[in-house]
């Protein structure tokens, strides 16, 4: 299915590896011209002259924190000079410490709220100027499936990521009639770097080893395995494509049928 987003320039944050990156590999393939970024800039440049070699399209890669304001505001500007106004944006950031309430200082709260509820209000305030100018525009948002089922060993992540949720919701409406659709993609569990830390994490609350809690992960799911961050890159180019036009307020959940609820 060609997804009409040929040439188009995406962004996508904290993509060097994970769910990120699975997400600009897939975009590059539909040929858009793709910026990504990492607190690492060196890994950023990397993993963008992997994915432009294999898709054989323009990937750049810059270095940014996600919870520095003005690394935020730096990257956006870097991608306009380099390859123009963003036309699709997937937010992402990595994940705050895992924790319960009793094992969570209060700090940590206002920093969580920082890397993965503000960061993405930062970037969405600085892209859709551009999209409204074109009459059209893709966000994209990685939330968690924590968002519909809170996961008790997240508190921090649980709290940011519905207050995202919420924004996104509001917001949908506002930029429909711009061409903007507003989405978020909700993984469950899935191969990055993110879950062999929550497993380490688990195993040692739990007294298990990291393979037995992987094992349990498996178990769990439905399908009897995790996802590919290749899978979950496909349903966010799609949600970019011309054929998701009427697609917006979403949070699509890519999880091998994990969530238990019915809405």
């Amino acid at each position: 299915m060609d997804l009409g987003i040929n040439g188009k320039v995406a962004l996508v944050t904290a993509a060097s590896r994970g769910l990120g990156r699975g997400c600009a590999e897939q975009l590059a393939a539909e040929k858009c011209r793709v910026a990504i970024c990492s607190r690492d800039g060196n890994a950023a440049k990397q993993a963008a002259d992997e994915i432009s070699s294999q898709a054989s399209t323009e990937v750049l890669g810059f270095g940014a924190d996600m919870g520095k304001v003005d690394d935020i505001r730096r990257l956006l500007e870097n991608v306009r000079q380099s390859l123009g106004d963003p036309d699709i944006l997937v937010t992402n950031a990595g994940g705050p410490p895992s924790g319960t309430f009793d094992s969570t200082d209060l700090a940590d709260y206002e920093k969580a709220l920082g890397l993965n509820l503000m960061s993405a209000v930062h970037l969405i305030h600085g892209v859709t100027p551009g999209m409204k100018a074109k009459g059209w525009g893709r966000i994209i948002a990685i939330t968690s499936i924590s968002v519909k089922q809170p996961i008790g060993t997240l508190l921090l992540s649980n709290m940011a990521r519905a207050g995202l949720t919420g924004f996104l919701k509001t917001i949908a409406t506002e930029l429909a009639p711009h061409g903007i659709t507003v989405n978020a993609l909700l993984p469950g569990t899935h191969k990055t770097s993110r879950i062999d830390e929550l497993a380490q994490y688990r195993a040692e609350q739990e007294n298990k080893s990291i393979d037995q809690v992987i094992q349990e992960m498996n178990s769990a799911n439905p399908t009897n395995t995790i996802g590919d961050p290749s899978d979950f890159g496909a349903a966010a180019a799609f949600l970019a494509g011309a054929q998701a036009r009427y697609i917006t307020g979403q949070n699509l959940l890519v999880d091998g049928g994990n969530y238990s609820g019915l809405l």
